[in-house]
C-alpha cells in the first residue's frame, strides 16, 4: 500500500469521474518532488457511496487536518452507474456537482485550504441570461465561493471567462490547453500541410480562440488566412435544448484551394455545426481539414464522424483528456487525445508553492518555436 507524502501538506481528492486523469497528475507531482511513484501518493483515499434512494455521500478515510486539498472532478463523465429504486442510472453533471459539494463539506473544519479543479465547467454554456431563465454557472460559482476554506477554482477553456464575476472571495484560474494541442498537431503534420493554413472560427463566439491559434503560427515560413462562419438560427423553435442552425455564412478569403484548414472551438457537443462547417469548407476546395477543440462530448455518438472521415471530408480531430471520452471512441484513427495532466500538475505545484502561474497560462512563444525548429530541420536536409 502506498504511503502519504510526509514533507508537504499537498493532497489530492480524486473522484471516480476523473480517476484516470487524477492518477496521471499524481505521478507528475511525485516526479516534481523526486518521490518514488511505487511507494508514495498525494491521493487521499475516499469512499463515494451511492444510496438506493438517490442520495450520495463522500467519506474521507484518512485525516486531512491542516492539508492543502485539491479536489478533481469531471462533471462530463456519464459512465458511472448507480442504482436508485432498482433502476440503473448514469451520473449527470448535476449529480457530480452535488457530489463535489459533499466532498467539500467532508473537508471543512479539517483541511487548511480547499482548491477545486473542474476542467469542464459546470453549466459553462449558461453564462448569460437571454430570457426568464437562471444563470446556472454563475449561481454555482457563487455558491462555491461562499463555502468556508475554499481558496481557488481551476477550470479549462471556460466558454465565457466573464463568469468569474460571480466570484468575490476565491481565486479563479482559466487555463488553456492550446500549447498541448498545438504541440501534437505540429509534430503530426508534414511541412507541406503547414505552409498554407486558414484558421477558421465556426461561429462568432469562437473568433477569440481562432485568433489565438492564428497568432500561434506567426512564422515567416507560413502563409496564414483567417475565416469565420456566422450562424443563422431559428429562434422560434427549440430542439434538444438548442435553437437549430438554419444557415452558415462564411466570411473570409474564398480562394482556399490547396489550403489546410484548422477549425477551433472550445467544445464539440453533438457535432451538428461542425459538419456544416466541414461541408462548406470542402465546397471551397480545401485540401485538408483539422478540428481542434478542448472538449469533445460526442452527445450523439461518433457514427457521423466515422462516415465523414471515411469519405475523406476531414483529416483529424485534436482534443484533450480533460473530460470523459469512451474507450471505444479513443480507438478511432481520426481522434487524437492530447494529455494535459502535466500542465494541470504544474498548476497545482505552482499554486501550492505560491509561485506565479503566468508562464503556464500565457506562453504564446512555444508553438512558434516548434514551427521554426520543424522548418529549419527540413531546410537543413535540403541543403545537405
Amino acid at each position: 500500500m502506498k504511503k502519504q507524502v510526509e514533507n508537504t501538506n499537498l493532497r489530492l481528492m480524486i473522484f471516480k469521474s476523473a480517476e484516470e486523469l487524477g492518477h496521471k497528475v499524481d505521478e507528475h507531482l511525485l516526479k516534481m518532488y523526486n518521490l518514488d511513484k511505487d511507494k508514495y501518493t498525494f491521493i487521499v483515499p475516499i469512499k463515494e457511496n451511492f444510496f438506493e434512494d438517490g442520495h450520495f455521500k463522500v467519506e474521507i478515510t484518512e485525516t486531512v487536518r491542516g492539508k492543502d486539498m485539491y479536489l478533481l472532478t469531471d462533471v462530463g463523465n456519464y459512465s458511472i452507474e448507480y442504482k436508485m429504486h432498482g433502476f440503473i442510472n448514469h451520473t449527470s453533471p448535476n449529480d457530480l456537482m452535488v457530489e463535489l459539494k459533499d466532498g467539500i463539506g467532508a473537508c471543512n473544519c479539517h483541511a487548511k485550504n480547499i482548491n477545486i479543479i473542474m476542467p469542464l465547467l459546470y453549466a459553462g454554456r449558461q453564462h448569460r441570461r437571454q430570457t426568464r431563465e437562471n444563470l446556472s454557472c454563475g449561481m454555482f460559482l457563487h455558491e462555491i465561493d461562499t463555502m468556508s476554506h475554499v481558496k481557488s477554482f481551476i477550470t479549462f477553456d471556460a466558454h465565457d471567462q466573464g463568469v468569474e464575476h460571480a466570484i468575490h472571495n476565491m481565486e479563479f484560474d482559466n487555463v488553456f490547453p492550446t500549447n498541448n494541442i498545438l504541440e501534437e498537431l505540429i509534430n503530426d503534420l508534414p511541412v507541406s500541410r503547414l505552409k498554407k493554413i486558414v484558421f477558421v472560427a465556426p461561429d462568432n463566439g469562437a473568433t477569440g480562440r481562432r485568433n489565438v491559434y492564428l497568432n500561434s503560427f506567426n512564422s515567416e515560413y507560413i502563409h496564414r488566412e483567417a475565416g469565420s462562419f456566422y450562424k443563422q438560427r431559428d429562434y422560434n423553435n427549440l430542439v434538444d435544448g438548442k435553437y437549430p442552425v438554419i444557415a452558415h455564412d462564411y466570411c473570409g478569403n474564398e480562394e482556399l484551394d490547396g489550403f489546410t484548414a484548422i477549425v477551433s472551438d472550445d467544445m464539440i457537443s453533438s457535432g451538428g455545426s461542425i459538419f456544416d462547417v466541414i461541408d462548406e469548407l470542402n465546397k471551397r476546395n480545401i485540401k485538408h481539414i483539422y478540428l481542434v477543440t478542448t472538449f469533445s462530448l460526442f452527445t450523439k455518438g461518433i457514427d457521423k464522424f466515422n462516415e465523414y472521415y471515411k469519405n475523406k471530408m476531414f483529416d483529424g480531430l485534436y482534443t484533450t483528456n480533460l473530460s470523459y471520452i469512451p474507450k471505444e471512441y479513443q480507438k478511432c484513427k481520426w481522434l487524437h487525445i492530447c494529455d494535459c495532466s502535466k500542465q494541470l500538475a504544474n498548476m497545482i505545484y505552482n499554486i501550492h508553492n505560491d509561485l506565479s502561474t503566468s508562464a503556464l497560462l500565457k506562453d504564446k512563444s512555444y508553438p512558434v518555436r516548434l514551427l521554426e525548429e520543424k522548418f529549419a530541420k527540413v531546410n537543413k536536409k535540403k541543403v545537405e
